[in-house]
């Protein structure tokens, strides 16, 4: 199977992404769906253009939020997952403990925690970390496991200590994982803000969505919901810039493989 071109790769969802705007646009046009019920894609785009310089003011404190939950939701995961590798009891104790803490909704954690620690931006990121520390340590603590035995077997017969096999070995064999970890963190935590300031706060893209739902603003719902899309996916690849940095080997076998 070929591998398609860059130019296609990258057209070929601009062109579906067209063809699903003419659709909608036809759909309110048309009187199929009522324009009260759902705005058309022009007027998204005019409330987007409008509300500018307030979506902007919003964004700023939004992404503060999901910024400093992610920072901390990855710095404690690293801790837990390196405890986790180091010590088996540790893991057995608190691997089912996380898994069961994701069964719980994050809509059902966001009241506590306002009610807990008032209305400012403290819940948002206490929330963002619960949201973000899962998938880093499930994500580390399975790339240090999938290091192969016989690489640090071989580092112990050289007189490697703990830190040389963790460093030279465990870490490298973790980085794909921690980075697929980290793109799927860096996704929840702009959630995760988001989820928080619909509960309580001043500011935020959530404050936003709830003001204009209050009106029945929809246009300015989806135009919220745009923005939150695109720092989703900006958050996504500045985690792909950062994994092309860390881990080159990786660029040096894709440029081969597209040979």
């Amino acid at each position: 199977m070929t591998t398609p071109s860059r130019a296609r790769r990258v057209l070929t969802p601009l062109i579906a992404i067209a063809c699903l705007l003419v659709v909608w646009e036809a759909v309110v046009d048309l009187g199929i769906v009522p324009n009260f019920l759902l705005p058309t894609p022009v007027q998204v785009v005019a409330s987007l253009i409008e509300d500018a310089p307030l979506l902007a003011s919003h964004c700023v404190t939004t992404l503060g939020e999901a910024a400093a939950g992610l920072a901390a939701g990855v710095a404690l995961g690293f801790v837990f997952a390196v405890l986790m590798d180091r010590f088996e009891t540790f893991y057995l104790a608190f691997e089912p403990l996380m898994t069961v803490s994701q069964t719980i909704p994050t809509v059902a954690i966001a009241p506590l925690l306002v009610l807990w620690l008032g209305y400012g931006a403290l819940p948002k990121i206490v929330l963002v970390i619960i949201s973000t520390f899962f998938p880093i340590t499930v994500s580390l603590a399975s790339g240090f496991r999938s290091v192969d035995p016989d690489a640090v077997d071989l580092m112990r017969t050289m007189n490697a200590s703990r830190w040389q096999i963790f460093w030279y070995a465990k870490l490298p064999a973790a980085a794909e994982q921690f980075f697929s970890g980290l793109k799927i963190s860096a996704t929840y935590a702009i959630v995760g803000a988001v989820i928080a300031e619909w509960l309580g706060g001043n500011a935020g893209l959530g404050v936003y969505m709830t003001r204009v739902r209050k009106s029945f603003s929809y246009d300015r719902m989806f135009a919220a919901i745009i923005v939150i899309s695109v720092l989703s996916l900006g958050l996504m690849k500045l985690v792909e810039l950062a994994q092309r940095a860390c881990m080159p080997w990786k660029r040096a076998e894709r440029n081969n493989n597209d040979r």
